[in-house]
């Protein structure tokens, strides 16, 4: 690490204390010797999870997000309770949003999606060996599924018709690791 690019906490204000999100105002020495101010928001991370049929179809939910007014194509995936490891997060995320439990999940990497002002950490997961069992979503939470083949979801990407950075970060992932280990065959033209 360059200590020519290092900032140092001087002190810390919590300004706003929510359900899920902290609110943080933090005084900085520049590596300049100057002071400054940074506003961030502490986040509990969350996990992602691609789920991969046998027969190369993946499973995505449609979600309304209140921020932005409109639906968007998802992987599930959803906070890191206190205490729970991110591969847990995933397992219970594929089993509540989309009634799927698997076989097989594997670590796809992960990614942080808004360094600018946020510290969250977001665990990317494929899944295979996919059973149904019953759906229990959140009671402030309505999904639908959408069950699609991989070159789909990977040509809505192409299109504009998945842009959340979740979703696509974990296709690329999921597809990455695919390649490299491949359970079974997977059509990504």
């Amino acid at each position: 690490m360059s200590l020519k690019l290092v900032e140092r906490r001087i002190r810390s204000e919590k300004i706003y204390s929510g359900e899920l999100l902290h609110v943080y105002k933090d005084t900085v020495k520049l590596p300049n010797g100057k002071e400054s101010t940074r506003e961030w928001i502490k986040h509990p991370g969350a996990s992602a999870v691609l789920p991969v049929f046998e027969n190369g179809d993946v499973m995505l939910i449609k979600q309304f997000r209140y921020p932005l007014s409109q639906i968007f194509y998802e992987v599930p995936a959803g906070k890191i309770d206190q205490g729970e490891p991110p591969g847990v997060t995933s397992w219970r995320e594929l089993e509540e949003e989309t009634g799927l439990v698997c076989e097989n999940m594997a670590y796809a990497g992960h990614f942080h999606p808004a360094i600018g002002f946020s510290d969250e950490v977001i665990y990317l997961y494929v899944a295979w060996g996919l059973r149904e069992t019953i759906q229990n979503v959140d009671s402030d939470e309505f999904v639908q599924l959408v069950r699609m083949p991989f070159r789909e979801a990977l040509a809505m990407m192409e299109s504009g018709d998945i842009t959340d950075g979740k979703t696509m970060a974990c296709i690329f992932r999921a597809m990455n690791w695919w390649r490299e280990n491949a359970p079974f065959p997977l059509d990504m033209k």
